[in-house]
């Protein structure tokens, strides 16, 4: 039974409320509303404006309108699958069709009757028209509400956006029993003349005052407010797990005696000094008998598959298992190639296991991963399938972490010795800025690679229009003659896959006839694992002079001999993108250059990020550019699985807050520890923005 509203507290379940019941509150757990406080942080992610009424005259196709009319005819259709409504305000007609007819809907609809209804305009067969639009009865020229805005929320199935505004309408009468969690923000941010409570109100009721436009865009004072609180509370979120992670047992490992120092003298240069100072990172934290929560950012060329050799050393000296989770099957077989030629020879097992394997090599892989303790397990997904079962899984390499799901790496979780938790190492080749490391990936300890190998020279970058492709075919030609390999890279706005390749089989066309005496391959990611692998062999060993490829080589791929990377629609790609294939070539002693083709006339932007890659070889600059340039979501992809949902923050919006959440995340916790015993606010806040059964927490 609900409580009367003076009796409910925010922390009721959200039964307490009136009109929920058990069946209610399953679609609402759905959507982590537990209790009555989970509603006021479901936050709306868009606004309707329904302050107007538009003449069903000056409707237009693709508008959400809210109209006012009368119930001209109302058209059951055959076996009652459908129902259509004619209705009219006197300025023109409109069809209103129902797909679903539940029960009640027919009782909403007499000739004569006056609706307000809102929906989202469409062109049907006979005329304009609205699909499942939300009614209601109205009296004749009765006023509009005062709530200029609409929220919008997200939902799930067994809930209707008009239950779940009634539900935070409730829940918003409660809302002076709300504490403001978050210190004060600094002054000079525009939000900071916003508490929690007013933010709140603000957002999930906007009343006619407020700036409508401004709440549209996603930039209202308010919403920074709860922007920057949410920034904060993920902040706390990995502080408190990487305080968590500190005191997870894990197998101690001794610095090698045998394996490292062999691999080091079988190699033809010595590690850089960065190298070093990253593997005694690496070892200290292996030798602390708790779980190595580790991230490397390497620069392109910096050594990093190098530094996870060395680091698995310690492990497989004694006779335990690493594996080496790579996004891809070609970058999976790379590291094979690498893994082995370093390894093998020192009597290490090193074995893939990928997808596309034949079925009889798979289950010879399966049984050297369940039988021998000494081993280096390379793969892709496929290694977190069940069926995998490691003898003595200890450590875990994971390459370009950020194409991982925090569900994938814990799927290896599960797969070590019940006493022991898996040491992680995660690898980075695309540098990320200072500020978006310390605001995402403030969970794990962070090394850097900012030191090339010695040998390395600087790659010279050509930028040039697509009206000289015959002076850089001439080019190509003398290179190939002359024994050196070439990359060609086609990119596309579009994603997708079959449209990438096309564009990359009508390139590789016409280069075959402009340079006949060329041996050309091809490789996209349309082609089968098994034929990219041939291309790619057959293209590490000078079998082939020229490689047509879409952006599937930008990691991973290492051919000393090629010495010239050209990217046709180079204005299309952002910095970080441009940077990781130019480190394609580079790789060899000789003399290296990287060719930008362009489509004339460049964009402004466009000019600006093409300079910068013009004139800087260094990873981190160019990070910190695109940055400030294209964005925080753009750098590091929000299509990424491992970033989490935020409910209100948006990485491309709020960049310029994630330093002022560090340093409140920062000012909260010193705080706790200075006045121990008092109520712990951050993980209350925490509680707030992220559900605790969320699988980031136990990452």
């Amino acid at each position: 039974m609900a409580k009367t509203p003076n009796s409910i507290s925010l922390d009721d379940p959200v039964t307490a409320l009136k009109g929920v019941g058990a069946a209610l509150a399953l679609p609402l757990a759905k959507l982590d509303i537990h209790v009555v406080a989970d509603l006021l942080f479901h936050l709306p992610r868009a606004y309707e404006d329904r302050s107007k009424v538009v003449p069903l005259a000056k409707l237009q196709v693709g508008q959400s309108a809210l109209i006012r009319v009368r119930c001209l005819a109302v058209e059951q259709q055959a076996f009652k699958s459908s129902l259509t409504v004619q209705v009219t305000d006197d300025s023109g007609v409109l069809n209103l069709r129902f797909f679903k007819v539940y029960a009640g809907l027919l009782n909403k609809f007499t000739p004569g009757k006056w609706l307000q209804i809102f929906g989202e305009v469409r062109f049907g067969y006979k005329g304009l028209e609205m699909t499942h639009p939300e009614i209601a009865p109205l009296p004749e020229l009765a006023a509009l509400p005062k709530q200029a805005l609409t929220p919008i929320y997200p939902l799930t199935e067994g809930l209707s956006q008009l239950k779940l505004r009634s539900l935070v309408q409730q829940a918003l009468q409660l809302l002076p029993k709300l504490t403001d969690l978050l210190p004060p923000l600094p002054a000079t941010v525009a939000a900071s003349k916003y508490n929690l409570l007013d933010a709140l109100r603000c957002i999930h009721s906007p009343t006619l005052n407020e700036n409508a436009t401004a709440l549209l865009a996603g930039d209202h004072p308010a919403q920074l407010r709860l922007a920057i609180e949410e920034l904060v509370a993920h902040q706390l979120m990995l502080r408190h797990k990487k305080n968590d992670t500190a005191h997870l047992a894990a197998q101690p490992f001794g610095p090698s005696v045998d394996l490292a120092p062999r691999l080091l003298a079988a190699l033809p240069y010595h590690p850089t000094n960065t190298q070093q100072k990253v593997l005694r990172e690496i070892n200290h934290d292996l030798g602390q008998g708790v779980a190595m929560q580790r991230l490397v950012q390497g620069d392109v060329g910096s050594g990093k598959t190098l530094v996870a050799m060395l680091a698995a050393c310690p492990v497989l000296e004694q006779q335990a298992q690493v594996a080496v989770l790579a996004p891809t099957e070609l970058l999976a077989q790379q590291h094979y190639q690498v893994f082995s030629a370093r390894l093998a020879p020192l009597g290490v097992k090193v074995v893939l296991l990928v997808s596309a394997m034949p079925a009889a090599a798979k289950r010879a892989c399966l049984a050297v991963i369940a039988e021998h303790p000494q081993a280096v397990i390379i793969g892709t997904h496929a290694l977190l399938q069940d069926k995998v079962e490691f003898a003595n899984l200890a450590l875990l390499i994971v390459d370009e972490q950020h194409r991982f799901g925090v569900a994938q790496r814990l799927a290896l979780k599960n797969k070590v010795h019940p006493d022991w938790h898996l040491h992680q190492l995660v690898l980075s080749a695309t540098p990320i800025p200072r500020t978006l490391a310390l605001s995402l990936y403030a969970d794990l300890a962070t090394s850097v690679l900012d030191e090339l190998p010695p040998g390395r020279k600087p790659i010279t970058t050509v930028v040039m229009p697509t009206t000289k492709k015959p002076q850089l075919i001439e080019r190509l030609q003398a290179s190939c003659a002359a024994g050196r390999q070439v990359y060609w890279v086609c990119t596309l706005v579009e994603d997708n896959e079959d449209i990438e390749a096309q564009a990359a089989i009508v390139a590789c066309a016409e280069l075959q006839s402009l340079l006949p005496n060329v041996r050309i391959g091809l490789v996209h990611g349309q082609l089968k694992a098994a034929d990219k692998q041939q291309v790619m062999q057959a293209f590490a060993a000078n079998l082939l002079q020229l490689l047509v490829a879409t952006t599937v080589i930008e990691v991973g791929v290492d051919v000393p001999n090629a010495s010239i990377m050209v990217i046709e629609n180079a204005e299309r790609l952002g910095l970080s993108q441009l940077h990781q294939l130019r480190g394609r070539v580079g790789r060899g002693s000789v003399d290296s250059s990287c060719v930008l083709l362009y489509q004339p006339p460049l964009s402004q932007r466009a000019q600006q990020r093409l300079a910068v890659i013009k004139s800087s070889n260094d990873g981190f600059a160019i990070a910190e550019a695109d940055l400030q340039l294209r964005g925080p979501g753009e750098v590091l992809g929000l299509k990424q699985s491992g970033l989490i949902p935020f409910k209100i923050a948006r990485l491309q919006r709020d960049s310029a807050y994630l330093t002022v959440a560090h340093q409140m995340a920062t000012q909260m916790l010193a705080h706790e520890q200075r006045f121990a015993g008092q109520p712990c606010h951050s993980q209350e806040l925490v509680r707030r923005w992220f559900a605790p059964q969320n699988s980031y927490l136990g990452a």
